[in-house]
Parts: structure tokens; sequence; C-alpha cells
């Protein structure tokens, strides 16, 4: 487990950093406030942080108070501080802090506290997933992926970036289940999932948005690009028969496309997509349809 230690006190990080680090704790430094935060700002930011209550740039109050105003995987956060009024664990706890150290800092009691954050990390983690992600197929599920939908949204817009979405829905999966079973359905959205997620870029995300239909974001790409990804989406699902304890099951997709425009929200470029889907369909099936003024949907195989 990683485990931030952000002190200015040379010593004290370097006793910190020895504990740690014979306790089996992957352990990265920081020398004031500001180095913290842009450690924890990371995709990749560790799950323990120990800051020092004093230091400068920003003192570690502030740095608690930015993680707890921040998106993403709950940081578990220790105060160190000489302070020994008991009014200032309730200002530090207020702050966001989960527990706090009195420096000196005594290795016991160091150990003590970070096997309670491990504990108490591992759980939110756990919960994070459950909260996140489909159960069935291991990808995001609809909640999840309309967060991230907005996400991108927004960074799109501040960036004038390009963004696309891709809405995919399984060619007459409603045969699969009354004629093989729901088991076998089940087998097919699972396998479905995994060949889609392996050809997708790997900053693209998708979504499972209920039943056999699934949301694709392309995050910096415009409509022929995604186009390209989808058709290779496409391809991925019907590359070979699905193996099941019914049958190998045959499967293809239909997906609609549609591009982020500056004024467009999330419920807009969504039925945009839902329209090409549509068309697909329509269009025969097994096929790619892009935004209608630029429709030049196609089928293969």
């Amino acid at each position: 487990m990683r485990v931030l230690i952000a002190d200015d006190d040379r010593l004290s990080a370097r006793m910190l950093e020895a504990s740690l680090k014979a306790g089996g704790y992957e352990v990265i430094v920081a020398g004031d406030g500001n180095q913290a935060w842009q450690v924890l700002m990371t995709d990749d930011r560790p799950q323990i942080a120990i800051l020092d209550w004093m230091m400068p740039v920003m003192d570690g109050l502030e740095v608690c108070r930015r993680v707890r105003r921040s998106r993403g995987p709950y940081v578990y956060i220790l105060l160190l501080t000489g302070n020994t009024d008991p009014d200032s664990v309730v200002t530090g706890m207020d702050a966001g802090a989960d527990d706090y150290i009195r420096k000196p800092f005594h290795p016991a009691e160091l150990k003590a506290r970070l096997r309670s954050g491990k504990r108490i990390v591992e759980l939110e983690e756990k919960l994070r997933r459950q909260a996140t992600y489909d159960s069935l197929t291991g990808i995001l599920n609809r909640g999840a992926i309309m967060e991230r939908f907005s996400i991108e949204m927004d960074r799109a817009h501040r960036d004038s970036q390009s963004l696309c979405i891709a809405m995919v829905d399984l060619d007459h999966f409603k045969r699969v289940n009354d004629t093989c079973g729901h088991s076998v359905g089940d087998t097919v959205l699972s396998e479905t999932a995994s060949r889609m997620t392996s050809v997708l870029r790997p900053y693209d995300s998708i979504g499972r948005y209920g039943g056999e239909e699934f949301i694709i974001v392309f995050p910096k790409c415009d409509v022929a690009q995604a186009f390209v990804i989808a058709d290779r989406v496409r391809r991925a699902i019907s590359v070979q028969p699905v193996r099941t304890s019914w049958d190998a099951v045959t499967v293809t997709a239909s997906i609609g496309i549609a591009e982020v425009g500056p004024l467009m929200d999330s419920d807009t470029v969504i039925r945009e997509a839902d329209n090409a889907l549509f068309r697909a369909k329509q269009g025969g099936r097994n096929r790619v349809e892009l935004p209608v003024d630029q429709s030049t949907g196609q089928q293969h195989d």
C-alpha cells in the first residue's frame, strides 16, 4: 500500500519513511503542503497520507480540506502534530482528517494507526467497487459511466477538445434469453463486455447502460476516429460465437455515435446517439451509424 508523508522537518520525515518501509509500505515524501497536494491530485494517488499540521506554502489542514472536496478513491489522512490541546484534534477532524499522531511519534502507535487506516481504505475500496462496477460484466455501471461522461464533457468544453460517445445494443438479445435461458444470456453479456474492452484505447470508458445496452465514451476523439474504434468494437463482438453451457451463440451489435457540441448537454448527446443506434437497427443491424448529418453507416462481415 502506498503512503504519502508530507513534512518539512527532514529528520521527522526520514524517521517516518524508515518506519513505514520497514513495515512493507511504499512511501512517497513531500516537503511541503503544496507538493503533497500535487501528489494527491494524481489519478493513482496514495491510499494513506500522513500530513504534518504546520507546513510552508500550504498547511496540513488545507490539504485535508482540498482532498475531501476532490473526487477519486478515498484517502485515509493522519495528521502529525505536536499540539497537545484537545481542541486541536477537533479542528483537525473537522478539516477532514481521520486520525492524528503526536510528535514525536511512537513506532508502535504509528503501526497501529496505519493498520486501522489500511482496513478502512480496503473497505472503502470494496464499497466503491460495488457502487461503481456492474456485478455481472465487471465494467462501469450506469451511474458510474454517466458520471465519467459528465467529467469528460466538462473537460472537453473547458479545453475545447473533441468528445464522442457510442451507444451499443446487442442484436436480437431477447431471443438468446428466451431460447437459451438467462444464465446463457449472462455469459454472452459478460463475454461481449470483455471483447469490447479489449479493443478500446486505455483512456476510453465503457459502461453498462441497462440490459444489453452499453455506452462507450471516447475522449479526444472526433466522429471519424470514433467510427473507426466503434467498428473495431463491432468486429470484436461478432468475430466468433460465444461459447456457453448451452451452445455456441452468435452475437452481433448495432452501434450509434454522437459527438459533443459546444452547447450540448448530456441528455442531448445521448438522444443523438440513440437516434443513430435506431438507424443502425433500421439499416439491417450489425453496423455503425454516425450522427444524421454525417451518416455513412457501414455493415461488414
